[in-house]
């Protein structure tokens, strides 16, 4: 498990360091699309998703597992969640959106869609903070109550996936925001695109199981 976290992390530093590079810029690449496709930054990030994607599978097998094991007290989730859930949702639509106004060379409505997507998904973990706050009377329970502690760490490592996440976006962001053009910010929103819906399925997925178990 920490060595999947490793390597996840190892995975996620190259593919941020991608975001903002131009390799993509050349005519080579940017005339027919293909070098786009196949750029570097895209097979890291799908790399780094499919070791994510093993992390909070072994964290979701050990959670479910440890239900049948010894003291067990089911946690009901904040009431927040919800909340929580339709603001994530709403950032992948976000995201989605300038995605599609940077192949229609739109770029005021890509400035608009990433600064909603960002403001929502801020909005996502200034909601989860609350939930833990509200769990926050019951922390004592944490060494008595696998199911509390379980709680905390699937969010917790969930919200740390959404923070990568963030900075990545906030040097897209930063670049356009510098007077970048489209092409130099389209692998980057493409990406934080891709990324977000993971973030959104990953999520739908924990706070599924959160519920019902």
């Amino acid at each position: 498990m920490f060595t999947a976290l490793i390597a996840g992390v190892i995975v996620w530093l190259l593919v941020a360091s991608r975001l903002t590079a131009r390799s993509w810029e050349d005519p080579g690449e940017a005339g027919n699309g293909g070098g786009v496709a196949m750029a570097p930054a895209r097979i890291g990030l799908w790399v780094f998703m499919a070791v994510a994607t093993s992390l909070f599978s072994l964290f979701l097998s050990a959670y479910l597992m440890r239900m049948h094991h010894g003291f067990w007290c089911h946690v009901d989730p904040p009431r927040i969640l919800w909340l929580n859930t339709s603001l994530l949702v709403l950032a992948s639509v976000a995201f989605q959106r300038a995605r599609g106004a940077v192949d229609r060379g739109q770029k005021g409505q890509v400035r608009s869609s990433l600064a909603a997507g960002g403001v929502l998904t801020l909005a996502f973990l200034a909601g989860q903070f609350l939930a833990w706050r509200e769990l926050a009377p019951t922390m004592y329970f944490i060494q008595g109550s696998p199911a509390t502690a379980s709680f905390h760490l699937l969010t917790g490592v969930h919200g740390l996936h959404v923070l990568g996440g963030l900075w990545a976006w906030g040097r897209v962001v930063a670049r356009l925001g510098g007077g970048a053009e489209l092409i130099d910010v389209r692998l980057g929103v493409q990406l934080c695109t891709v990324y977000w819906h993971f973030l959104l399925v990953v999520w739908l997925v924990l706070f599924a199981t959160l519920s019902t178990t």
